[in-house]
């Protein structure tokens, strides 16, 4: 029924600013019956989906918080990638935003470890390697409210307008 009721929907895409790349990036905590969280991640250059990611995570997490870094971490070869690639194309890039509504885990991917608490101290080092890249320049993380987060998308069962919404948002509609 969804299929047929979309028929005539295209993805569009338009770029506002090619030096500017946006991710939303959100994770659902155990939410599978193995009780394992799902990532959801969107990438754009202004209106419309370039990337899309759904995906269950590879490891069981504890917290929100900490499936939200490991949600990062699942994305961050897509992050660093669509960087590269659009300078490689020889533009450059101004920004290259992840947006998250977990404030919590963007203390801890901006302050790493410093941010850590007894709930956070167990998370693997290897989950700070977005720290690095914030340090370095590479990536910045910025707030987005939940009810703006289109990485929810491909993590929760949206209905109605927020449905309408994020899914138009998603194939540039909006």
């Amino acid at each position: 029924m969804y299929l047929n009721g979309t028929r005539g929907k295209f993805l569009t895409l338009r770029i506002d600013e090619l030096g500017i790349i946006k991710w939303f990036i959100d994770a659902s905590f155990a939410v599978h019956p193995d009780f394992w969280s799902h990532t959801g991640a969107v990438m754009t250059l202004g209106k419309g989906a370039i990337i899309p990611v759904s995906r269950k995570q590879k490891l069981n997490t504890r917290s929100s918080t900490e499936s939200e870094i490991v949600g990062v971490d699942d994305c961050s070869v897509y992050v660093s990638w669509s960087k590269l690639f659009i300078e490689w194309q020889g533009y450059e890039v101004k920004k290259n935003i992840i947006y998250q509504d977990n404030k919590s885990s963007i203390l801890l991917e901006v302050n790493g470890k410093k941010s850590s608490s007894k709930r956070t101290r167990a998370i693997n080092i290897r989950y700070f390697w977005m720290t690095d890249q914030i340090e370095k320049k590479n990536a910045e993380v910025q707030y987005c409210p939940t009810d703006k987060m289109i990485g929810d998308y491909f993590t929760k069962p949206k209905q109605g307008t927020a449905f309408k919404e994020f899914r138009a948002l998603i194939l540039g509609e909006k």
